[in-house]
């Protein structure tokens, strides 16, 4: 039997319904930005396996470091211990984010990132007396699946069996030069409520790609800051580089209190997450009343394994060389979305980054459903590439190590889609 059909006896897979689904495709290497199935088909990991990958498949740096950290200590717990790694790491890391960020708190992936956010938050308004419970969240946020972050997370269909549940979130637009001044004043009006304001700065990435203005978030971050807002980054997507610099927070001159890291952490090595925040929030738990610690944790908290591929990651990273194919793909994506501008079937481009989003035109059925996701996803899937529309939108994000052959290939296989389907 085949993986895939060996698969389908035992497995039940994310986002994807099962009875209509096509057989999965058994994937036994990957190499750079490419992955190949046992038949022998090489596939372009164009979207970076769900935004995780930055380096590559792989890569021999991290897995040299992985398999020297796992032949000293695969794991301890971290209540009452510590380890090489995880000093290490929190050391280099926050070095690199904004100077305000002084405390690493590792738990275990993006949306557990997002969790212990929120907890800082609300607990440290609880610590000081305060009852500031509620938070403030854009429409059409995604910040995970666990049931805190899908509370922060904008209703959907993705939500729809859970809402009953979720907490109360008070949820606004994105700013833009039309609704600031409303959205400011909307947020003095219920200041004395708010524990603090969660956002993707600069794109929404499970929304289709939504991209706004550093500009207005930045106003907006800095009428919150000044009504003694906390602020959370969610910088699960962003972070590493995604964003044509090494975080999407060093858009923004006002910056946040917390921000949460996975996805690009150890480069898409293995899951792992970091939530970091500045010395005012950590003080807010120091107390010889017990009742004021952070009682939040994990069994694999500060991994050892994790953290030697997130070093590596990081060593990577910080080459100048990554920075340069950074600047090649946004320039390559630059140059493609000017080409395809004005196409009779392209509703709209739009960039960040290393990230591209081509949005169909479809009419009115933008459904993420739609027929149409599936008819591209196929098409590109029988073209030998990865990627995953959002609905109408298809978007690039590969990783950086991709070849400029590569990325033309890409380019040239969405050009032939936009004239056939």
């Amino acid at each position: 039997m085949t993986l895939s059909e060996r698969d389908l006896q035992v497995i039940w897979h994310p986002y994807t319904q099962m009875q209509t689904a096509a057989a999965p495709i058994g994937i036994v290497r990957g190499e750079g930005a490419c992955v190949y199935a046992e038949d022998g088909t090489k596939y372009i990991d164009a979207v970076s396996s769900w935004w995780v990958n930055i380096h590559g498949h792989a890569h021999p740096y991290i897995a040299q470091k992985v398999a020297e950290q796992l032949m000293k200590l695969e794991h301890v717990i971290f209540a009452g211990f510590t380890h090489q790694g995880a000093v290490e790491l929190a050391e280099r890391l926050l070095a690199i984010l904004p100077s305000n960020q002084k405390k690493a708190f590792y738990s275990d992936n993006g949306s557990t990132a997002v969790e212990v956010a929120i907890k800082m938050c609300l607990q440290y308004w609880h610590n000081k007396g305060e009852q500031r419970t509620k938070i403030v969240a854009f429409k059409n946020a995604y910040h995970g699946d666990t049931f805190g972050a899908m509370s922060v997370s904008g209703r959907s269909a993705f939500t729809a069996a859970f809402d009953s549940l979720l907490f109360d979130v008070e949820f606004i637009d994105l700013p833009d030069a039309s609704n600031l001044a409303d959205i400011k004043a909307y947020i003095t009006s219920i200041k004395s409520q708010i524990s603090s304001f969660i956002f993707e700065p600069l794109v929404q990435g499970s929304a289709g790609m939504v991209m706004y203005e550093a500009a207005y978030l930045d106003e907006l971050l800095a009428h919150c800051k000044a009504e003694g807002i906390l602020l959370i980054a969610d910088e699960v997507f962003t972070g590493f580089g995604r964003t044509g610099k090494n975080f999407a927070c060093d858009h923004l001159q006002t910056q946040p209190d917390i921000m949460c890291f996975s996805k690009g952490l150890t480069g898409g090595t293995m899951a792992f997450g970091l939530t970091t925040c500045t010395q005012d929030i950590y003080n807010a738990f120091l107390s010889d009343d017990k009742l004021k610690t952070l009682f939040h944790g994990h069994s694999y908290t500060a991994n050892p394994v994790a953290c030697a591929a997130a070093l590596a990651s990081l060593d990577l990273f910080l080459h100048p060389s990554v920075q340069e194919n950074i600047d090649r793909i946004v320039a390559a994506h630059q140059a493609f979305a000017v080409r395809i501008n004005g196409h009779r079937s392209v509703r709209s481009t739009r960039q960040t980054g290393t990230i591209i989003a081509i949005e169909w035109e479809t009419g009115n059925n933008t459904s993420y459903f739609s027929s149409l996701r599936d008819k591209l996803y196929h098409y590109f899937l029988d073209a030998g590439i990865i990627l995953r529309p959002l609905g109408n939108i298809v978007y690039i994000l590969p990783p950086y190590c991709i070849t400029n052959e590569e990325l033309n290939y890409i380019y040239s296989k969405i050009e032939h889609a936009l004239d056939e389907i």
